[in-house]
């Protein structure tokens, strides 16, 4: 049902705007959502396949990538609809009306979205006071949530580390983990900052701001599947010699001929499946990786788990396989 929607109606919508569209429909469909799970109408995970990793107990294996929720509106209904955890963002210091549009297109014969969106977003200290609220409700307070921070566009390379920070201080109080991410290809020069020698003071200052704002919050850093395998080791390396509790692996690439901007789906799956592996000898059994590109079945997750994965987060296949799919999804991976 959910495919011949997609094919004869939202596909037809600007892509944008179908993306505005879902994150109304999981904000005003909190309740439905719930009332669904309530009722059997939703698979909901079993208990036993829970995942305990970075002190946080994850309901599920597969959480929600950054992205799709940039201003953290939605996090209750995407949670009450299947997700074992949801990673807002991503978030910068300040508010960003990021590139100009056109900057979001599908590329339906692969099944993948290419997006140049440029961290579109209402900034760290409004994101967390929303996120505040949220977790003064109940089921609020339950949703495992993770927040995915980048550096705001005007803000000089030199600065970056501070720019981080910034953000970190703010929402590291909401958030049951963040992602520090230097691998979007949409602002410019952000990729470089993937180098130890510019990510290195970045992450230093990231965990001296959660300090300073007096909570214990896991870090992780996300990176790109455009990243040789010499600089994959690397960042590995420098993870684990700054005590990381993860890596994030992998964003959206840029090797592809079809535009300006990320392609994400299935397109990157091989490659996801190759750095996941490759970080999993390198970094050894115990530091938590979330596996992330071109999940589009549950054989494409259980490929992942099985390259060394700890975690996994979907994007592209939620938007093509529809809201109830990842509820699925979890319910087999943990059977």
């Amino acid at each position: 049902m959910y495919s011949s929607l997609y094919r004869h109606a939202i596909s037809k919508l600007d892509a944008e705007a179908a993306h505005r569209l879902g994150v109304n429909a999981f904000h005003y469909g909190f309740a439905g959502f719930r009332a669904a799970r309530a009722c059997g109408l939703v698979s909901s995970p079993h208990a036993g396949g829970a995942v305990k990793a970075m002190g946080v107990t994850f309901p599920a294996p597969l959480g929600l990538a950054a992205g799709m929720d940039k201003n953290g509106e939605s996090v209750r209904g995407l949670a009450a609809a299947g997700f074992g955890f949801v990673e807002v963002g991503t978030v910068t210091a300040h508010a960003q009306p990021g590139n100009p549009r056109p900057r979001s297109w599908r590329e339906l014969d692969v099944r993948g979205l290419r997006n140049q969106m440029g961290f579109n977003n209402e900034g760290a200290d409004a994101v967390a006071e929303r996120l505040s609220v949220m977790r003064s409700s109940s089921y609020g307070a339950k949703v495992v949530m993770g927040v995915n921070i980048g550096k705001t566009k005007a803000t000089p390379a030199a600065e970056a580390a501070e720019d981080y920070a910034y953000s970190a201080r703010v929402l590291a109080p909401v958030a049951d983990y963040l992602v520090v991410n230097v691998s979007s290809p949409n602002t410019p020069g952000l990729r470089d900052l993937q180098s130890t020698a510019a990510l290195r003071p970045i992450l230093v200052a990231v965990r001296a701001a959660i300090k300073d704002a007096g909570v214990t919050v896991p870090l992780l850093v996300k990176i790109a599947p455009d990243l040789a395998d010499e600089d994959v080791d690397a960042v590995a390396d420098l993870a684990l010699e700054l005590g990381l509790d993860g890596i994030v692996a992998t964003n959206t690439t840029i090797s592809h001929d079809r535009g300006p901007g990320g392609l994400s789906g299935p397109p990157v799956r091989a490659r996801a499946l190759e750095v996941v592996s490759r970080l999993r000898v390198r970094v050894g059994p115990d530091m938590v990786i979330i596996g992330v590109g071109g999940i589009d079945s549950v054989d494409d997750a259980r490929a992942l788990l099985a390259a060394g994965a700890t975690l996994l987060q979907t994007y592209t296949g939620f938007v093509y396989n529809g809201p109830w799919w990842v509820a699925r999804l979890n319910a087999e991976l943990t059977r």
